[in-house]
């Protein structure tokens, strides 16, 4: 019964029906246990009003024995159905949860790169974390009070007119008043719910700022200044929560007074009753608690109104993110073939109707050879290479192995091509992790290639060093090295390098470039730099001018044909 719980996607994840469909055991469990539960718990005051009846009116003390030992075993056997009931809405619950976070990150996953770049991370932290949470547990207690509200206000309903048709009607009259309240507020709860999330989605976003940046605003001194404005915020989001929640927690004990109302009449008819020896004293006390239970879970029903109205606002926020669960589909094909890289008239531009960033751009590049990219200041350079991979739509061809990189699925171009770009981004883990990415593949070769395997051994703790995306322990050369040896560890068709020796001296450069030349030659390699030193030792070169023209060539036909290359490079390597 305590076995791991195995998450698996669901069809149709739009639909709120479709998660008590997804766990059918549970919820035939559920119904078992709860109708169980909640129809054998009438037999507890039922027992205890015979029990106080054979106190007062003196049968033999083995019949109070008898009573005492059969209330007190009824009692447990009541609580063990009610234990199984709890137990199976938890896990209905908990499965739901699972689920729900499975199939929006595998919604996230499968975005296009510019929807991910538009996306307001603050929000979708919300959402994927605070509102799949309010919508399972809104979720949980619809399926909690289902039972221990509607189930057992008709068991006690139906007991109490077998005791008295007359009393019963008069007392239960309030009950329906309560819950009507409680219904016509939720529209109100609803509109306050979802302002507190919106706010709270807003807070959120301001948080993940803050952290991200907070050495560039203690540098600029801008601590105090988002100190005040997060404040004033917080307060926002606090009175946003009293307003969701005052209706919904403080109507609570109105509801449960007035559906209480009717206790004047069952002690008023009931006295009688007992006094004209309709009912005995166990009668009267077993009718008083099941009214009394009857009418607490009247407003706990009430209550619920306003849980499923909230849980409907995350509903709705969360909704757009279940799609059709979609896996990735790998293709022997790739691995085939010598490996060219075609492009013709490429142009691009990250937002559809704004200017073109690169222009009519082509080349051709072959395994085992490495094209060199550099240019002037946004000329395109990082462009050029983000273009190459695939995430975004692009003018023009860009042919690998004579297939349309467009055509080519997700997952093939990610095993195709391995991609470095301007910032580490490094994980909080092992040097290890951080260039395996959990393949287990042996990394000491790559740490040679990149020049690694002498920072190494002056830590303590080798590969299974810990750092992060702050660089802990490490200098921004040491990270950068990391980042490429992760780039390079599967040796792939098309390797993709943007700027990786920013951040290391001219010798290492030197040698990371022969490395390159020499282990490498199955592999196709794109190097994006504006250092042009180890440009002589490459085999073709693009050149992004600022009017969006290109020179394209080798090392010295470019020397020869372009000024700008000239100058540039002899700057730079002059001793």
């Amino acid at each position: 019964m305590m076995s791991k719980l195995k998450v698996e996607p669901m069809k149709q994840p739009d639909r709120i029906i479709n998660y008590w469909k997804n766990e059918k055991f549970v919820v035939v469990c559920i119904i078992i246990f709860g109708l169980a539960f909640n129809i054998s718990t009438i037999l507890g005051p039922i027992y205890q009003g015979k029990l106080i009846d054979s106190i007062a009116y003196g049968p033999p003390a083995s019949s109070v024995i008898i009573l005492s030992v059969t209330y007190i075993i009824l009692i447990g056997a009541i609580q063990i159905l009610r234990y199984f009931k709890r137990f199976y809405i938890r896990r209905f619950a908990n499965s739901t949860s699972s689920t729900m976070r499975l199939m929006i990150y595998n919604h996230i996953m499968h975005k296009s790169t510019s929807e991910l770049c538009s996306e307001n991370m603050g929000n979708l932290m919300t959402r994927v974390i605070s509102d799949v949470d309010l919508c399972v547990e809104g979720m949980r207690k619809f399926t909690t009070e289902v039972f221990d509200t509607g189930v057992i206000m008709i068991s006690y309903l139906v007991s109490m007119f077998v005791y008295d048709v007359k009393i019963t009607a008069l007392s239960v009259m309030f009950i329906p008043i309560a819950m009507l309240i409680a219904e016509r507020l939720k529209s109100v709860i609803y509109k306050y719910s979802r302002d507190y999330r919106k706010k709270g989605s807003e807070v959120a976003d301001i948080t993940y700022d803050i952290i991200e940046n907070s050495m560039f605003y203690r540098a600029a001194g801008m601590e105090y200044k988002n100190r005040a404005k997060y404040n004033q915020e917080l307060e926002k989001l606090q009175d946003q929560a009293i307003k969701a929640n005052i209706f919904e927690n403080s109507m609570q004990p109105v509801y449960n007074v007035i559906a209480m109302l009717g206790i004047f009449m069952v002690i008023y008819f009931g006295g009688i009753k007992v006094n004209h020896n309709g009912w005995t004293v166990g009668a009267f006390s077993t009718y008083i608690v099941m009214f009394t239970a009857m009418a607490v879970k009247a407003s706990k029903a009430a209550k619920l109104f306003n849980s499923v109205q909230k849980a409907q606002v995350s509903w709705g926020r969360i909704k757009p993110y279940f799609t059709e669960y979609k896996t990735k589909v790998n293709s022997s094909d790739i691995y085939n073939g010598n490996t060219t890289l075609s492009v013709e008239n490429l142009s691009f531009s990250y937002e559809e109707g704004r200017g073109k960033i690169i222009e009519n751009i082509s080349f051709e590049v072959e395994k085992g050879e490495i094209l060199g990219i550099t240019g002037s200041i946004a000329s395109g350079k990082s462009t050029l290479g983000l273009s190459l991979l695939g995430l975004y739509p692009y003018l023009g061809s860009i042919k690998i192995d004579g297939k349309e990189l467009k055509d080519y699925t997700e997952c093939e171009r990610s095993q195709m091509i391995s991609y470095l770009g301007h910032s580490p981004q490094l994980i909080s883990d092992t040097i290890y992790n951080n260039i395996t990415l959990g393949s287990m593949k042996s990394i000491t070769s790559v740490l040679k290639d990149v020049c690694f395997d002498e920072d190494l051994k002056t830590m303590p703790d080798g590969q299974d060093t810990l750092v992060g995306n702050s660089g802990v322990k490490l200098s921004g050369g040491q990270q950068t090295r990391i980042a490429l040896a992760r780039a390079l560890l599967n040796k792939n068709k098309i390797i993709i390098l943007d700027d990786p020796f920013s951040a290391v001296d001219m010798k290492t450069e030197e040698k990371i470039i022969e490395n390159l030349r020499n282990n490498y030659k199955n592999s196709l390699i794109v190097l994006i730099s504006h250092r042009l030193a180890v440009f002589n030792r490459i085999h073709k070169i693009i050149l992004l001018n600022s009017d969006k023209t290109t020179d394209y060539g080798t090392h010295e036909e470019l020397i020869e044909k372009s000024k700008l290359y000239a100058t540039i490079y002899n700057l730079q390597c002059t001793e």
